[in-house]
């Protein structure tokens, strides 16, 4: 999984999977699937961004290009973080449920939520219980 720029990926998706399908094929991957996976609010600001875009990249490789696939993505620019693990165990089925942006786009839109109505503000030179200061009596106070 590769982590993008937002404003890149939605500018330019086809030139960061390129970036991507080149890095990979550099190594001597073959390439199982590539998809755009979602954009998110980033937990804390990476490299002055905070929002980013996620693409999902399932590839076979040997297990010594890994390092050198590593080195290519940590000096690509447009890569901002990235995670490589084994998914042995997923079957082709599993490689190709969509993704959550895909079941997004599938979705009916949503009506939109009514906005609660502004509450009346005091007029100026009405009283209030807040206005008073607060007293303490002999009554409220307990001793332990």
């Amino acid at each position: 999984m590769f982590l993008v720029d937002s404003v890149q990926a939605a500018t330019d998706l086809d030139g960061i999977t390129a970036v991507i399908t080149n890095l990979l094929q550099k190594a001597g991957a073959e390439i199982v699937a590539l998809k755009k996976w979602d954009e998110r609010k980033l937990t804390y600001n990476i490299k002055g961004k905070s929002r980013g875009t996620y693409v999902l990249t399932y590839f076979k490789v040997t297990g010594d290009k890994i390092q050198q696939i590593e080195h290519d993505a940590l000096l690509t620019e447009q890569i901002i973080r990235f995670l490589i693990l084994t998914a042995d165990h997923l079957t082709q089925a599993d490689i190709d449920k969509p993704t959550p942006l895909m079941i997004a786009a599938t979705l009916p839109p949503q009506p939109e939520v009514p906005q609660e109505p502004e509450r009346p503000r005091r007029e100026p030179g009405v009283p209030s219980i807040f206005d008073e200061p607060f007293e303490e009596s002999e009554s409220s106070r307990r001793s332990y």
